[in-house]
């Protein structure tokens, strides 16, 4: 049985971002877990220290450079931060991998080692509106943004975080934070990137291969 959170909802970024560009369609999970604290969970086959190594070398490849154009860097744990709504108390908690600033410019990057998605920038521009809102070293500054894979970067211009955005996400935020359980959308795709085990979720699909059920006939 899950056990449900002390007080109000809380939703971490990256829960949100597939969302929003629509590479997910499954909000019951995001809603899941904004409101359990603990639950029973896939088993993780991810290779986390992999992950970390590729992730680390990147970050060390992308900070000089910002250096030596004069910003000021900082670095994951130093960007996390939680943005907490005063009339619901729902909480929005991030942690972006870098933010430099030179005077009273800022810039917010995001390191990725995998193939490019639709979400990457997403999760970017929601640390753009998220960050000057929530840690006050930040207050009033607006951001542009970057996302840096191994091989480019794709800029993020700070005018992409309009009123559009903050009313498509905030519309989201206080989905998966309400009452009432949004309808699940089980498929390949999204259950295989949920890590809400079966036990809690009994419409999940499980994949029990690296591929995806074909079928077959005579064209």
């Amino acid at each position: 049985m899950p056990i449900p959170r002390d007080g109000a909802p809380y939703i971490w970024v990256t829960w949100l971002t597939r969302l929003l560009v629509g590479e997910s369609s499954c909000e019951w999970s995001a809603w899941f877990r904004a409101q359990n604290q603990v639950y029973d969970r896939v088993p993780d086959d991810f290779d986390s220290t992999a992950w970390t190594l590729k992730h680390t070398t990147l970050l060390n490849e992308v900070r000089p450079r910002l250096e030596a154009d004069n910003y000021d860097v900082f670095s994951e744990s130093q960007n996390k931060f939680t943005l907490r709504s005063e009339k619901t108390g729902v909480t929005l908690g991030g942690k972006p991998d870098l933010i430099a600033t030179k005077q009273e410019t800022g810039t917010i990057i995001d390191v990725k080692t995998s193939r490019p998605k639709a979400s990457d920038p997403t999760q970017v521009m929601i640390y753009m509106w998220a960050v000057p809102l929530a840690l006050q070293q930040y207050k009033g500054m607006v951001f542009d943004g970057r996302v840096a894979y191994a091989d480019h970067e794709v800029p993020i211009p700070a005018s992409a975080v309009d009123d559009s955005f903050a009313a498509n996400l905030s519309a989201l935020i206080r989905k998966v934070s309400g009452s009432e359980p949004p309808r699940r959308v089980p498929s390949v795709d999204d259950c295989r990137f949920c890590p809400i085990a079966q036990s809690e979720c009994d419409v999940r699909v499980e994949v029990e291969s690296d591929g995806e059920a074909q079928g077959v006939t005579d064209f």
